[in-house]
């Protein structure tokens, strides 16, 4: 924990008739394309929020509607060390607003892109991390879905947080959405054969890769060339220098196209993973108690110093909905 008196990052819950009113806004911190996130600080408790805004009509023209909503659901009813909370949600006349925990150190795809390689102990305390957080979500059933560094973001200790749950859905049986990240997609997902909670082990594996190379280990130019490779290839290149034979090994094993077999969707789930000699020499209760040190502690100064600049034009955000589009989300 920071001993800061002046950035103030353990928060409280928030109930408050006008929330919009008492957040003051400081700067944006992402964008996308339904919404943005900003950065705003409490006018009477001083602490800093992440406050992501979704304009309701483009939710509704892109279809958006059961994702935001199960987004919502998932994450008022969950809670990690290691996965974003979610503090508040609100509506206005435009936009749908969720008061989030405010994660200051910046995405971890940004670390990568500095470093361009992540060494294998850093990588594997990411990845350590990571496994609890999805042991935790599919305890629920909860698929995640979105795996990837720009969804991981360092606390300001350094540990990491899953963010960004709007792909995210509770799965009893199989799911046949098309979603996720096209470099990331489990081969279940593109075939449309149905999918569960295992496309979040394919991802976890194409993460590792991805962060001890710099690259994901299936090549394309576009959308077809990334989903041949997917189906129907398998890794060519795991270069000794950066590859221990345990860490080939955990990334083969999680990348097997029969999800049956693939590494985390046996009886045992997630203790396949944790059991797996690449992370022999992890605590997983001291990692969970977040007693492990992370491999980088973020600088907080300035408070949004390791988040890029975004252009503030928020005209996109002042589309107005029609009275039917904002009865589709009334109980929000």
């Amino acid at each position: 924990m920071s001993s800061s008196s002046e950035i103030e990052f353990e928060l409280s819950d928030l109930d408050e008739d006008n929330l919009i009113d008492s957040l003051l806004t400081v700067t944006t911190i992402g964008t996308g394309t339904f919404g943005k996130v900003q950065l705003c600080r409490h006018k009477i408790n001083g602490k800093y929020y992440a406050l992501k805004s979704m304009n309701i009509k483009h939710l509704i023209e892109n279809r958006q509607v059961e994702h935001v909503f199960n987004e919502k659901k998932i994450l008022i009813s969950i809670r990690h060390p290691f996965i974003v909370r979610l503090y508040e949600t609100f509506k206005d006349k435009i936009n749908l607003n969720m008061v989030m925990e405010f994660l200051p150190g910046g995405e971890l795809f940004s670390y990568l892109r500095t470093m361009k390689t992540f060494p294998s102990s850093m990588a594997k305390f990411y990845a350590a991390e990571i496994t609890l957080a999805l042991e935790y979500l599919h305890k629920s059933s909860i698929a995640y879905r979105d795996l990837k560094p720009e969804n991981l973001i360092l606390d300001h200790e350094g540990h990491i947080k899953l963010t960004d749950f709007g792909f995210s859905k509770r799965i009893l049986d199989k799911s046949y959405t098309t979603c996720g990240t096209t470099e990331y997609l489990a081969p279940e997902i593109i075939e449309h054969t149905g999918h569960n909670i295992s496309v979040d082990w394919w991802a976890l594996g194409i993460l590792i890769y991805e962060m001890m190379t710099g690259d994901p280990p299936f090549p394309g130019e576009n959308v077809k060339e990334f989903y041949e490779q997917i189906k129907n290839y398998e890794i060519m290149s795991f270069p000794p220098k950066i590859f221990s034979i345990n860490a080939k090994n955990l990334i083969a094993k999680l990348l097997k196209k029969d999800p049956s077999k693939r590494l985390g969707c046996g009886s045992k789930g997630a203790e396949e993973v944790k059991a797996h000699p690449w992370f022999s020499t992890y605590d997983w209760k001291l990692l969970y108690q977040r007693g492990i040190p992370p491999p980088v502690v973020p600088t907080l100064y300035p408070v949004a110093g390791n988040f890029d600049s975004y252009n503030e034009d928020d005209t996109f955000l002042k589309e107005k909905p029609s009275q039917s589009d904002l009865a589709i989300f009334k109980d929000w």
